[in-house]
Formats: structure tokens, sequence, C-alpha cells
């Protein structure tokens, strides 16, 4: 019996986690390489579309699903075009919850 490694914030999530979440039985040097590339993105992207550091974003159990949400929708559609334009909802509320960039700033305003 294999045991599984609980993911409670975005950075517990590695290869391995990612490869067993997108159901890759034995990753391929390919797979590999892809996953890391995914593994940096995810993070890089929520940050910036939420607003939030890296550490602050750990500190919202519910990003681990966006995340891997992500992370999933991007091995999923590796190519330019794909068949729908409409984001992953999921993951799109999640961090639309936590998005601090849209906030008004506290300045006057005019």
């Amino acid at each position: 019996m294999v045991e599984q490694m609980e993911i409670s914030k975005v950075s517990d999530i590695d290869k391995a986690a990612l490869a067993d979440y997108l159901r890759i039985a034995d990753p391929s040097e390919a797979d590999n390489t892809l996953l890391s590339a995914i593994l940096k993105a995810v993070p890089a992207y929520m940050t910036k579309y939420t607003g939030l550091s890296a550490a602050e974003l750990d500190t919202y159990p519910d990003m681990v699903i966006a995340a891997l949400c992500l992370a999933q929708d991007m091995y999923d559609n590796r190519a330019m075009y794909v068949d729908s334009s409409t984001p992953n909802i999921t993951a799109q509320s999640i961090l639309d919850m936590h998005s601090v960039n849209l906030l008004p700033s506290g300045g006057d305003a005019q």
C-alpha cells in the first residue's frame, strides 16, 4: 500500500503529487520536464492573478484545489488552440475569492 502525502498548501505540490493527480502512472522524461514547468507556472499565475504572495497562497487550503485545477488545465491544453474558450470555473472562483489586486488601494478617489 502506497502512503499518500497530505497536500495542505500550494508549496506542498511536487512532481510526484502532480503526476498522481494527473493520473500519470509512470512519467516519462518529457512528462517530468512538462510537470516541472507547470509547477513553476501555476504559482506564478496564481500570484499575478490574485496579487497575493506565494507565502500568502499557502495560507488558504482551497488554493491547493485551484492550483491542481490550473495544473490539470495546463497539462490537458498544451496546444495554442483549444476547443473551449472558457476558463476553469472552479479555479477562477477560488482565485477570485482571494484576489486582492482588484481592490481599491484606499487612496483619494478623483
